[in-house]
């Protein structure tokens, strides 16, 4: 099969003039377009072509949420996404007893094989701090106890990303284990101080989960103005810093800071997705058992008290950052593709390069999905059901 007629999106910037060849679910060639295609061909209209979008922190859409450990919320999920260009995700668990998180694991292990887009499991809580909860349940917060964490890890063939606050107890080996077992701890949910963050990073903690949202920053301590797991991220170049780039949790001027301090390649575009993505305005849904509601194209806890994830796809991510930040497409695009790919461990996602998998996003020219691609398949097209 090969693409043609595109602005194909390779890691230094648009090229026009290109065939993208793909042979097995992979791309076998990148060649100039010179006469009539050998092959069946599939014309683009001029359309870009991108690296399918990689987002490692999704709890749900249209109303259907990871928690209900189902094969079809999953695929419902995986199909939303794919919408706004998605092509790989890790499904997101928010804070939950330990018994419903396994019950979500062990569907996703069951099911994963049969689902192009699953690529495992993000657990974001439950060893996480009460202080900056944000809109996770209060009552199934808890240390990182052995039990619980030799539970969990029964799974860990399935889990790919761990928040967890450095500061509580049993993180540091916590984050030692899931180093040890290639999981990526993530520091977040956390109201560490600066050498507590240190901590976590020397234990082998090389993200952070939606920064500037639900995490400490520099405050006093005995006289002296000290950093916390903010500043902490922002400084150390070997982390990664997820960014919820919807318009609602970080302002611009933060993001326009954040991509000072990170430029391109520190920074994975999160849309944090809940199951209100894709439903009208003031539908009601939950998040792991709480209240949440629809509003001004954002969610929200039923109360209004907190922001509860997102309605976003990533592409509405990228266009956020190329419009008020100011990033260039490629930057952009790398941030939802490249960047969380290696962030998760994909060496063969996230790029437009022979030997990728043909995972692709096809945007028109005002940045709207027009198809989307895993595996060369087309699996969504704009105006089909």
């Amino acid at each position: 099969m090969i693409f043609e007629n595109a602005l194909v999106l390779l890691p230094d910037g648009v090229r026009s003039g290109l065939r993208v060849v793909v042979t097995n679910a992979k791309i076998t060639s990148i060649e100039k377009t010179e006469g009539t295609a050998p092959c069946k061909s599939i014309d683009l209209d001029g359309n870009y072509l991108l690296p399918g979008f990689v987002d490692v922190h999704v709890h749900g859409a249209v109303g259907r949420d990871t928690v209900e450990a189902s094969a079809d919320a999953f695929r419902a999920i995986c199909e939303y996404h794919a919408s706004g260009g998605t092509t790989s995700l890790l499904l997101t668990i928010a804070t939950s007893p330990v018994d419903q998180i396994v019950d979500v694991l062990r569907e996703v292990r069951a099911t994963q094989q049969t689902i192009a887009q699953l690529q495992g499991v993000h657990l974001e809580g439950p060893f996480i701090s009460r202080e900056r909860a944000g809109a996770q349940c209060l009552q199934n917060i808890r240390n990182a106890d052995s039990d619980s964490v030799a539970q969990l890890l029964e799974y860990a063939d399935v889990i790919k990303r761990v928040t967890v606050a450095p500061e509580i107890d049993g993180a540091l080996e916590l984050i030692a284990q899931l180093r040890d077992r290639g999981i990526a701890a993530s520091g977040g949910h956390s109201d560490a101080w600066d050498e507590e963050a240190r901590a976590a990073f020397e234990s082998g903690m090389r993200h952070v989960t939606h920064t500037f949202n639900c995490m400490s920053s520099a405050r006093r301590r005995d006289g002296t103005r000290v950093a916390g797991l903010l500043e902490f991220a922002l400084s150390e170049p070997e982390v990664m810093c997820e960014l919820i780039a919807d318009g609602h949790h970080v302002s611009s001027t933060l993001m326009k800071m954040l991509y000072q301090a990170k430029r391109a390649a520190g920074i994975c575009l999160v849309t944090d997705a809940t199951a209100g993505a894709g439903l009208p305005e003031g539908a009601t849904f939950r998040l792991a058992g709480v209240e949440c509601v629809v509003g001004d194209g954002a969610c929200y806890l039923a109360d209004g008290s907190a922001l509860a994830g997102s309605s976003a796809r990533m592409i509405d991510l990228v266009a956020t950052m190329i419009r008020d930040v100011g990033v260039p497409l490629h930057e952009a695009v790398a941030m939802a593709s490249a960047n969380p790919a290696r962030a998760m461990g994909l060496h063969t996602k996230g790029r437009i390069e022979v030997g990728a998998d043909a995972d692709f996003a096809v945007l028109s020219p005002d940045l709207e999905v027009v198809q989307t691609f895993v595996a060369g398949e087309r699996i969504c097209s704009r105006g089909e059901p």
